[in-house]
């Protein structure tokens, strides 16, 4: 751990700004006048978030910590100055414009998280990530991961009997899909004296990996959906919303979703609020392509379900902005806005113990 100090007066008001990597953190502080006040690297353990928050309470009345990567790697260190009572801010990266303008390093991104903090540039409370929706992400991920793989083995398998040996492409190229995967998984190659043998082989394991994935993702859906209906009962509820829906706007909400500070903000952060277009005469709006975008895509499928089975209210909207002239891109985005503001609602109600599941 290295540490500098600028200044030995304790200070009111005192910002921090970390700049977060894998092994090591960079840290600033200034007073609320934007004067430095020190510098501390800390590795990226239990040991350097203490000796940080030591550190920083020396130098005065401690008043927010800015941290790069609430996310990723400042995951650690948010968690760990949250439990200490500290207020945690969220910094985004830099611009990168004025990145290239003033250089970059360690320090002076530490820097720049501290005085954004100051400016009131960065304001948003990160996720907790310390309960039932942290569970969620992380199956998220293994199940994602198993379905990739999953797909790259049928793939595989059907690419692998279409140049198989003729014998084998013979009796393999008509079955439909899982009845090839029952028959490959069942092929005995025995020893390998030729390309037919090696082949059978290659079939087997393809679809005896197909088989083992597709246990292992359902077994993994089993667990999603218990954890998303503890979790969030009202959202699960909405029309349209199944739990890999539910799961994914619940990791947009994060494990606090009172960080929220409006439906409108909501909205912006699943990326279905308006975004101005017009010109001239012409006044409009226009979809927004930013946001958490597997959010947005998310409240694009409650759309097309309630679409797809003839919601009654959603079916009304449809018919009567269509009779305004309205285009179907526009009736769906008006659709994702109402549907972000019916899932916000289900959000906040949560109660107080339902975070946690049994």
């Amino acid at each position: 751990m290295a540490a500098s100090s600028l200044t030995h007066r304790r200070a009111s008001g005192v910002v921090v700004g970390v700049d977060t990597h894998k092994d090591l953190h960079v840290a600033r502080a200034k007073d609320e006048l934007g004067r430095g006040l020190g510098e501390i690297t800390i590795p990226a353990s239990a040991k350097g978030y203490r000796a940080l928050l030591s550190w920083s309470r020396g130098l005065g009345e401690v008043r927010a910590f800015g941290v790069e990567g609430t996310g990723c790697y400042g995951v650690g260190l948010a968690r760990h100055l949250r439990a200490h009572g500290q207020v945690v801010i969220e910094v985004i990266r830099p611009n990168r414009q004025a990145r290239r303008l003033r250089g970059k390093s360690d320090p002076a991104d530490a820097e720049a998280a501290a005085l954004a903090v100051l400016s009131g540039e960065a304001s948003g409370i990160p996720k907790a990530s310390d309960a039932a929706v942290e569970m969620i992400r992380a199956l998220r991920v293994a199940r994602s991961t198993a379905n990739r793989a999953r797909t790259q083995a049928i793939n595989a398998l059907h690419a692998l009997v279409v140049t198989a040996p003729e014998e084998l492409r013979r009796d393999l190229r008509g079955l439909p899909g899982p009845r090839l995967q029952r028959v490959c998984a069942g092929l005995r190659p025995g020893e390998l004296t030729g390309p037919v043998d090696a082949t059978k082989m290659a079939l087997r394991s393809l679809a005896r990996r197909h088989q083992a994935l597709s246990a292992e993702v359902r077994e993994l859906d089993k667990d999603l959906r218990n954890l998303t209906a503890q979790a969030c009962p009202a959202l699960v509820g909405i029309f349209g919303a199944g739990s890999d829906t539910a799961g994914a706007l619940l990791l947009a909400a994060g494990d606090n979703p009172g960080r929220l500070r409006s439906e409108a903000a909501f909205a912006k952060l699943t990326g279905v609020s308006p975004v101005q277009a017009s010109s001239g005469k012409t006044t409009r709006h226009r979809l927004n392509r930013g946001g958490d975008r597997h959010a947005n895509a998310a409240l694009h499928r409650i759309v097309l379900v309630r679409l797809r089975w003839r919601h009654p209210p959603t079916i009304d909207y449809v018919e009567r902005r269509t009779a305004e002239g309205k285009s179907k891109r526009e009736i769906i985005r008006c659709l994702k806005r109402y549907v972000a503001r019916e899932v916000y609602r289900a959000l906040i109600d949560v109660p107080a113990d339902a975070s946690s599941p049994a």
